[in-house]
């Protein structure tokens, strides 16, 4: 059954190689290949659900986004295990990526619930968050 599912989420970017870099390493890791590339965009696909990237227009790039604003908040992604958040997350302090709620981390979303919560180049907030333990 495919009706509910997210057919596609696409990002408007300030900077689309700064968006690639940071997001095409993490899509990769989860199982995203790539899908459609053009001038202005890139794209990834896992199953039938992708995530498309565009250049934000110049006129429109003077409007930061911030995840408090209007808009979407964030992105949270499945993980196949706690070990998984915890491989992503050393991996994104190598990549110098800020890491929120750090002096909770890994629990900062309570006692049962364990994830990585990080900022992309334009401020979107992503997590990442294991399964329950059972």
């Amino acid at each position: 059954m495919m009706s509910g599912l997210i057919h596609h989420i696409e990002f408007n970017v300030s900077n689309l190689s700064h968006s690639i870099h940071f997001w095409g390493w993490f899509l990769e890791k989860l199982g995203y290949e790539p899908f459609q590339e053009w001038t202005e965009g890139k794209s990834y696909r896992l199953g039938d659900t992708y995530i498309v990237f565009v250049q934000t227009r110049e006129k429109y790039l003077n409007h930061p986004y911030h995840r408090c604003g209007t808009g979407l908040n964030h992105l949270a992604f499945h993980a196949d295990s706690r070990q998984e958040v915890d491989e992503i997350t050393n991996e994104l302090i190598k990549r110098r990526v800020k890491i929120l709620y750090m002096d909770k981390h890994p629990f900062a979303g309570g006692d049962d619930y364990y994830a990585v919560y990080f900022e992309d180049p334009d401020r979107m907030k992503i997590e990442l968050v294991a399964p329950p333990l059972k």
